[in-house]
């Protein structure tokens, strides 16, 4: 059955009625594309998702069952049944403290206090409401933020974290605090994101904005949307799955070498060198654990994954 966006009150009375479709019962918490991906493989094997955002879409026929709520706020939705739930809240600039978006030069993207609001206390207020009974698989997007810098090493889940900066912080505080109150908790620790919809690097490159280091050795570790979704559903179903899990593809590129494949692409002039960069990402993220769980990537190659992009754009 189609629906798009229900009333509250019907859809408490659904969830409470404890009635399900066969399969799981998926709980999208934050339902950006990431998990609007995830959704349309989990209903198309007959699984019911739930997509819980402040401002669900008025008109959808995605199958999407919509509930109306914000994570950083007390909640009120008796999620009875649910047994799976992906966690990928988004942060924005008006989430955490009063003045946030005052200053759109200043504030336009998300601080501290917008990670803690809905990777903390979202994650406070959902298990607050969730029946924990019915629960199978919690699985929360994380970031390989978590890790640092590390220096020019391979970098797995093994790897003890050390973020260098709030976002990877807070993102390692919430994944602390979700291990401890659910021990079967995934944490899901995803590489920078591209695909369809994702074109800004493209666009800076082809605008001649774009610039990058070239006196020191520095990583670009990607993971395609759509492979991130297909894992997300993978990592769902597993049946022994471990705590962690790194999402990336097979080969990390040195950040030079892949600015320079996409400007050859696109037929625009290489990038200028730019000084060292102080965000964490000088490592190479090592993918063995999720491929020995059975999941191959579509796309392992990022040069080939933006070239598809760049020829679909033609």
């Amino acid at each position: 059955m189609t629906r798009g966006n229900i009333h509250k009150h019907d859809d408490c009375n659904y969830l409470q009625s404890g009635r399900t479709m066969a399969g799981k019962r998926v709980l999208l918490a934050g339902a950006g594309d990431l998990c609007r991906r995830a959704a349309h493989l989990l209903l198309a094997q007959g699984d019911e998702v739930w997509g819980l955002r402040r401002h669900p879409p008025v008109h959808d026929t995605s199958g999407i069952r919509w509930l109306a709520g914000d994570l950083t706020q007390k909640l009120d939705l008796p999620l009875t049944g649910i047994t799976h739930i992906i966690y990928a809240p988004t942060p924005t600039a008006n989430h955490g403290t009063p003045t946030a978006g005052r200053h759109s030069a200043i504030s336009s993207r998300p601080d501290e206090a917008a990670y803690r609001a809905v990777f903390l206390h979202g994650l406070q207020n959902l298990l607050g409401i969730l029946d924990r009974q019915t629960l199978q698989r919690f699985l929360f997007i994380s970031s390989s933020a978590v890790y640092g810098a590390q220096g020019d090493v391979w970098v797995d889940e093994t790897t003890p974290p050390n973020p260098s900066n709030f976002n990877g912080q807070v993102l390692l505080e919430a994944e602390q605090w979700l291990a401890a109150q659910l021990p079967n908790a995934i944490c899901f620790r995803l590489a920078g994101l591209y695909g369809p919809g994702r074109l800004t690097l493209l666009e800076r490159l082809k605008q001649g904005h774009a610039a990058v280091p070239r006196h020191s050795v520095h990583w670009a570790n990607r993971f395609h949307i759509d492979d991130a979704a297909r894992a997300a559903v993978h990592l769902l179903e597993l049946k022994q799955p471990e705590a962690c899990y790194i999402g990336a593809d097979n080969y990390p590129h040195r950040i030079d070498e892949l600015y320079d494949a996409l400007a050859a692409m696109l037929n625009v002039d290489p990038p200028p060198a730019a000084p060292p960069s102080d965000k964490p990402g000088n490592k190479r993220l090592n993918n063995a654990r999720l491929r020995t769980s059975g999941f191959e990537p579509a796309w392992p190659d990022a040069i080939e994954g933006y070239r598809a992009l760049i020829d679909g754009a033609r």
